[in-house]
């Protein structure tokens, strides 16, 4: 082959490989005009892990050694993620963080650097400013809740039950006692309520002046002259139809409306400030000069309240409230069952204004309406609605009114009672909320402040607040699971949940939200149901009295 030849074939050849390599491009080119572009990154969490925890936004009772793990669908950039997660106290204070990255960046590890404190609620928030490595930002921030473990050791030295129950009693009645509004010895209707007062709540509180006598906390002298001071209140304040309002100033005893038609007699307040001045009467001595006008005093103090009146117009019904400027607007029957059975029990003592036994059958029964008769937890409930409520049920009326022998055709009343707070007991163990912190040891649902307001918490309304008030109130009747959940509550919750005036009102484990509040109807009960357990003081002083005898009698009940 000469060299023309040669180049002719080379030439040939080469025209060929360009050919070839043109149908090529034209090919790939093609190709790639139909292949869609990648599809928009959706950069989002995918799982969160707490302390291997997964599967929620909320997380409970976790380790104070925090680790997490944020799976991401797809790798971050590193560069963004310090400034996008925040992990703070419920306050708000930023805490630093230990973070590193783990499966090429498609995960964030992150620690605290110390440890967290105990029975506390921290935030986790996960700022939509995350980018991902192709700059596509988190398409919705994730927020997490950690609320973290109890501490189970104790919170003060350990004493013997009999000493913590005195402790308690003696604690809690500084709230009646030392607490007490200076002009007129009254209980202020919570710890932050300056001059308004209470009638129902200081009833407890006469109540309670009888326990811290004979408990030794304050001498007879200084319980009489404190007495002394509430009846001139009583006898000089506004009254309505000789019943007490709910609320008054303690300076100038004029009403204070507890609502706007709520502001003139209140009748089941008024019931329980004469429960504890028939038990503080049986108490006085009528041998003593002093306290035998004290006993006249109280006895016109109750004479006085019209009970008739408050049958609103002669109807087979007690009614809750009268006003002087809306009358019989509220129109609330007193109905049962719930706390108000000693209502119709002291009008049913009045020698001047008593009730018949159809007011109690039609009005507090509703004609046997508050039968109920079935079972909750293998634990059969005599009366009331299903669970029997909130504990204050069992707890308002039986302050003076024993219910060891009490029975009418409606109830055996100790059943009643030792029932209802069983099932309240089993509810909260059975716990079928899963709420953090309910147990054996941690039980009582009533009506007490929650972290949004006040409610009145039962199993049929349980919204995770537990109220100590509940539990110890309740020793009488359930004395193992309430002293189980004393013990818990001192030692082991004692520096949340205890103050200058004994156990606060309430707590929320789930929201790490402790009450500071006081409120005089649920520091009564603990004091006085306390000491009918020990001794049954208040139950044999208010049975004493021949007008409720005859009034038990009245009504159709056997004692």
């Amino acid at each position: 082959m000469n060299s023309i030849s040669r180049k002719i074939k080379y030439i040939n050849l080469g025209l060929a490989l360009c050919g070839s390599f043109m149908i090529s491009l034209v090919f790939i080119t093609s190709c790639k005009k139909d292949n869609p572009p990648l599809a928009p990154e959706d950069f989002h969490i995918k799982r969160i892990y707490v302390n291997d925890q997964t599967g929620t936004y909320n997380y409970y009772n976790t380790s104070l050694s925090f680790d997490c793990r944020v799976i991401l669908s797809a790798p971050v950039d590193t560069s963004s993620a310090k400034k996008s997660i925040i992990f703070s106290t419920k306050s708000g204070i930023t805490l630093p963080l230990a973070i590193s990255f783990e499966n090429k960046d498609s995960i964030i590890h992150f620690q605290t650097l110390s440890p967290l404190n105990s029975l506390s609620r921290y935030n986790l928030s996960i700022k939509t400013a995350l980018t991902s490595k192709r700059g596509n930002s988190l398409v919705s921030e994730g927020k997490v809740k950690i609320i973290t473990q109890i501490d189970s050791t104790d919170k003060f030295p350990r004493i013997s039950d009999d000493q913590l129950l005195t402790k308690i009693q003696q604690q809690t009645f500084k709230y009646f006692y030392d607490f007490a509004h200076p002009s007129c010895g009254m209980a202020r209707e919570r710890n932050i309520s300056g001059d308004v007062v209470t009638t129902g709540g200081s009833g407890f509180g006469v109540m309670a002046l009888i326990v811290g006598i004979e408990r030794g906390f304050i001498t007879r002298n200084q319980g009489i002259a404190r007495l002394d001071k509430i009846l001139t209140f009583l006898a000089t304040c506004d009254r309505f139809h000789g019943a007490w309002p709910h609320w008054l100033n303690g300076n100038t005893g004029k009403t204070v409306p507890f609502t706007q038609y709520d502001d003139g007699g209140d009748l089941v307040e008024t019931s329980y400030m004469v429960q504890g001045l028939i038990t503080m009467r049986q108490y006085l001595n009528s041998g003593d000069a002093t306290e035998n006008a004290l006993i006249s005093r109280i006895n016109a103090l109750c004479s006085a309240v019209e009970y008739d009146w408050f049958r609103n117009g002669g109807q087979n019904s007690l009614f809750w409230h009268w006003s002087p400027t809306y009358g019989w607007q509220m129109n609330f029957r007193i109905e049962g069952y719930n706390e108000t059975l000693i209502t119709y029990v002291v009008a049913a003592t009045s020698t001047t204004h008593p009730i018949t036994k159809e007011v109690y059958q039609q009005g507090y029964a509703k004609s046997g309406a508050i039968v109920n008769g079935n079972t909750y937890y293998n634990i059969k409930l005599p009366i009331g609605e299903p669970y029997g409520g909130p504990l204050f049920f069992s707890q308002y009326s039986y302050l003076g009114l024993d219910p060891r022998n009490l029975s009418d055709i409606y109830a055996n009343y100790w059943e009643q009672n030792v029932n209802h707070s069983l099932i309240n007991f089993t509810y909260c163990k059975t716990n079928p909320k899963n709420y953090m912190g309910y147990s054996k040891n941690c039980w009582g649902l009533t009506a007490t402040d929650n972290p949004w307001g006040y409610a009145a918490h039962s199993p049929s309304n349980d919204l995770g607040v537990i109220s100590p008030t509940a539990a110890v109130s309740a020793i009488a009747y359930t004395p193992t699971q309430s002293m189980n959940a004393i013990r818990f509550f001192y030692y082991t919750l004692g520096d949340k949940v205890w103050g200058d005036y004994g156990f606060y009102d309430s707590f929320d484990l789930n929201e790490a939200w402790w009450s500071s509040a006081y409120l005089s109807i649920d520091q009564g009960p603990e004091i006085c149901m306390i000491e009918n357990y020990r001794t049954a003081l208040l139950w044999n002083l208010f049975m004493s009295a021949s007008e409720v005898k005859a009034g038990l009698t009245k009504l159709g009940f056997s004692y």
